[in-house]
């Protein structure tokens, strides 16, 4: 019986015996050949078997290394301390290339030892734009780069708080830490709670505000000697005013030397010099004239200069015609004790007999001095040799007024309680 084979074939066996057989079995033939041409079945497996091991290799054709960058592409008001940073999973940093726009060399930083971060060696530059280039490399040695550009918080809508004393100075007991600011803050108590005095002596430290600017930090009484101050800063990122935010993320410390207080009594025109509480000298001074006398006051010695200009019309002494009233090149030894203008100096113009017998300068402090500062035998050699900026001089017995606290590093002229009410914690 004639049956239809799938497709386009239509194949009849006819007769009997071995011939149809033979027939037959020639008709199944091309049947189960066309079924294994259609791919129904194994050609249908073995296409399978194909494509994971494609897919496989195009995986590998990808670096595992994930690299990720801090700040994003195109941020603006980066912070210039901790904001940068370079990181990678499943891989290992080779090469970060960080470069300020206009600049002929890269800028420093380093890769972590175990190779999965790279930041800045220092704080950026503010108002920058910085392209950072970034390589890693996978298990596998396939690397991966990633880039970023960024700007840099400008000037204009950051603030910078500059500080005195010095990093790892050694000053006198009377040395406050004062911070002067480029732009007025707003936000006292924001700014304020980022800064942070302490001293190994565990002495209670408080920050007073002068002004919009300026902020000073002491304890109750004077530094105990031989002890360690320590200033953090975490001001990056704060908002000190309406769009205007810190940059400054450091740390700093200074040592307190030995305790020297000097005491300068106008009317017996001497100076005793104590260290540690003892007397160890007694020198002849010559302060302000009647007409302009010296301040009364507790002051700290602010600057050292072996020599130095005073020309008086820097500070208001002017005769009618408006000439200064003195100008002296190479004032010898000389010390700041306020920012108007008072110095603890040598003099070499006046005379020794001027010492301990009269009072005729236009505010300072007169040592017995030689012209030149090379003769270490002058009391105002010796008095500049012994002395550390953060020293205390006390004036007493002038006719003048007692200085104002923030006419130099003189807070100490303010009780506790009024320094105290400054704090805006």
């Amino acid at each position: 019986m004639p049956f239809a084979v799938k497709g386009s074939y239509d194949v009849r066996v006819y007769g009997k015996g071995r011939r149809g057989v033979a027939l037959t079995a020639l008709a199944m033939s091309a049947v189960l050949g066309l079924s294994a041409c259609g791919g129904d079945s194994e050609a249908d497996d073995s296409g399978d078997d194909k494509e994971p091991a494609a897919a496989e290799q195009r995986k590998k054709e990808v670096p595992d290394a994930r690299i990720s960058i801090a700040p994003k592409d195109g941020a603006e008001n980066v912070g210039i301390n901790s904001d940068t940073k370079v990181t990678v999973k499943d891989g290992k940093l080779t090469d970060v290339v960080l470069t300020a726009a206009g600049a002929t060399e890269e800028t420093a930083g380093s890769i972590a030892d175990d190779g999965k971060s790279w930041k800045p060696d220092a704080a950026l530059e503010r108002g920058t734009e910085y392209t950072i280039t970034a390589k890693a490399e996978d298990a596998d040695g396939q690397v991966s780069t990633s880039n970023t550009s960024f700007t840099t918080v400008s000037a204009e809508n950051s603030v910078i708080g500059y500080f005195t004393p010095e990093d790892g100075s050694e000053v006198g007991v009377g040395m406050p830490v004062s911070l002067n600011f480029d732009k007025p803050v707003e936000d006292k108590a924001a700014v304020e709670s980022k800064i942070s005095v302490e001293s190994s002596s565990g002495q209670d430290v408080v920050g007073h505000w002068f002004n919009d600017t300026r902020l000073d930090f002491r304890p109750e009484d004077y530094w105990q000697a031989g002890s360690t101050v320590t200033m953090d800063m975490e001001l990056d990122g704060v908002e000190a005013s309406p769009g205007v935010y810190g940059v400054q993320d450091r740390e700093m410390s200074f040592t307190v030397g030995r305790s020297q207080v000097t005491t300068v009594d106008v009317k017996a025109m001497t100076m005793i010099v104590e260290r540690n509480g003892k007397m160890i000298k007694n020198i002849p001074i010559s302060a302000g004239s009647p007409e302009t006398p010296t301040y009364n006051g507790q002051m700290v010695i602010s600057e050292k200069h072996k020599e130095t200009r005073m020309d008086g019309s820097t500070v208001g002494f002017t005769d009618k015609q408006g000439e200064s009233e003195y100008d002296i090149p190479d004032v010898p030894h000389a010390m700041r004790l306020s920012t108007s203008g008072t110095f603890i100096h040598g003099n070499y113009w006046g005379g020794q007999g001027v010492f301990g017998s009269a009072n005729t300068s236009h505010g300072c402090i007169g040592l017995f001095d030689k012209q030149g500062a090379d003769d270490p035998g002058t009391d105002g050699a010796w008095f500049y040799d012994q002395s550390l900026i953060g020293d205390v001089v006390i004036v007493k017995n002038s006719p003048d007024e007692t200085i104002a606290p923030d006419n130099g590093l003189n807070g100490w002229n303010m009780d506790w309680t009024a320094w105290q009410e400054g704090s805006a914690l």
